[in-house]
């Protein structure tokens, strides 16, 4: 059975440390993964998220556990930042360990991709003129039913 991580955290996390939490297992010769970071798109000085708590965790659970099952991994994480964060920090980080380097990548591709439809959390950019909610954009539902529908 595949080591599941889930953690939605307001503090920053080191990459380097995540990756190498699920890098343990012998039978894996296969480690992935993304990093997500806040972009100065739009002259964003703040991004903020909001999340629906115990929602929230149990979504990204699910989908790691779905990955864990599609893919037979040795392990999957998943952290997600809360809060305010400035461009450049990181926001996300997803990783899977699998015995072959396919099934690694595609279950990190699959948890990032659904986990931006299927996961309850809210953006909130900040620029010099304002603030305003960042809309759900239709290239990331084009990548979760890709997944999801095998469209």
């Amino acid at each position: 059975m595949a080591e599941i991580t889930i953690r939605v955290q307001t503090a920053p996390f080191d990459a380097g440390a995540l990756t190498l939490s699920v890098s343990g297992d012998p039978a894996c010769g296969a480690v992935a993964s993304f990093l997500g970071q806040v972009r100065s798109d739009d002259a964003v000085t703040t991004l903020e998220l909001e999340h629906f708590p115990g929602v929230t965790e149990k979504a990204l659970d699910r989908i790691a556990r779905e990955a864990a099952t599609r893919w037979s991994l040795g392990a999957a994480l998943i952290v997600h930042r809360i809060g305010p964060m400035t461009p450049g920090e990181p926001i996300v980080f997803v990783a899977a360990s699998a015995p072959h380097r396919r099934a690694a990548l595609d279950a990190v591709s699959f948890m990032i991709d659904v986990l931006k439809t299927q996961a309850p959390f809210w953006k909130k950019a900040h620029t010099s003129e304002g603030s305003s909610w960042i809309e759900a954009r239709q290239d990331d539902d084009a990548a979760a039913a890709r997944w999801l529908t095998g469209e």
